[in-house]
């Protein structure tokens, strides 16, 4: 029956998914903790300021990492209402996001990759408004744009950069190199302007050890947390389920839909591979893999056709949710 509650277009849900936010990182608000940042982490340029804003006061810590991801689950909501891509209308993907994201406990703190995925998020929902375009040059240079903004506050952000790319060829109606340049130049604009206002401050040897540190690192913090890779176990079940049925699906699918599927494709791709080849990647960047899951699994639960698997692998996801916060 929650499910059924989540997926359905009821005014109530807008306040479910907030109240569900709360009440999985109750324990964090209870107890805030700061994150062990390794060196380098939090000094990256957009997010240095607002980590030293807020680094006595842990509490308010907590409490705009919450807002932000609530404020991610309603960008998530618009976006599937404005391009369609799951082509019934359903509320699931904000509850289902706050849900994915709240099972990370290790990062139930303010950390630079929450605001990378705010503009990660951003920069695929104008990404998506090139679809059938034949000279997407705004949503090109404005997706390009954001991933750089997104960069800036986690450096390892840059990585989705190909998947852009790609997605402005896949998704615009003929395909030639000015569109590929814009989305370039979009990205490569803040880091011009990040670099200036180092060479102003005399920062340059500062700014590119930062840029060094956010790679070179060597992070560990999965291998040796046993509750998080049962729950990751169980996402990668659903991501299998939910790659099928989408396979399944794809010939049925309108061209729109599949385009977007194919660039959420590519965008999770990328960030495995940054999982498995950088240094310093960590659990941290399943924040952002939890935008394309959303999606994939909101289709999954939304076209299930027998309600009681739909609802048992749901309350499978929650309940392990729930064992995190006494495990963790």
């Amino acid at each position: 029956m929650l499910l059924k509650t989540l997926k359905s277009n009821r005014a109530v849900n807008f306040f479910l998914f907030p109240f569900m936010g709360i009440l999985f990182w109750l324990k964090s608000l209870i107890s805030p903790e700061a994150y062990p940042f390794y060196r380098g982490e939090q000094d990256n340029i957009l997010y240095a300021p607002i980590h030293n804003l807020l680094k006595d006061y842990l509490l308010l810590q907590i409490i705009v990492t919450l807002f932000l991801v609530v404020g991610m689950a309603l960008v998530l909501l618009q976006m599937n209402n404005k391009y369609n891509i799951i082509r019934i209308r359903t509320m699931l993907p904000a509850p289902l996001f706050v849900l994915i994201v709240s099972g990370f406990m290790s990062i139930h703190a303010l950390h630079p990759v929450y605001f990378a995925a705010l503009f990660v998020l951003l920069a695929v929902y104008r990404l998506f408004s090139a679809f059938d375009q034949l000279k997407p040059y705004s949503p090109a240079f404005d997706s390009g744009f954001f991933l750089g903004i997104a960069s800036l506050f986690y450096f390892n952000a840059f990585v989705l950069l190909p998947a852009f790319l790609v997605g402005v060829g896949i998704l615009s109606r003929e395909t030639k190199w000015r569109e590929l340049a814009v989305c370039l130049l979009g990205f490569t604009l803040p880091f011009v302007f990040a670099f200036s206002y180092a060479f102003v401050s005399d920062q340059v040897p500062e700014f590119l050890g930062v840029l060094e540190s956010n790679i070179v690192t060597p992070v560990s913090t999965l291998w040796t947390n046993i509750p998080l890779m049962i729950y990751l176990g169980l996402l990668l079940v659903l991501i299998f389920f939910g790659t099928v049925k989408i396979l399944q699906q794809y010939d049925t699918k309108k061209v729109s839909t599949r385009r977007f599927f194919v660039v959420l494709f590519l965008v999770f791709a990328c960030i495995l591979a940054s999982f498995i080849l950088v240094p310093a990647t960590s659990v941290e960047i399943f924040v952002l893999a939890a935008i394309p899951v959303t999606f994939l699994l909101t289709n999954f639960f939304v076209f299930l056709k027998r309600r009681f698997w739909g609802e048992l692998w749901f309350f499978l996801l929650v309940a392990a949710v729930v064992a995190l916060e006494f495990l963790a």
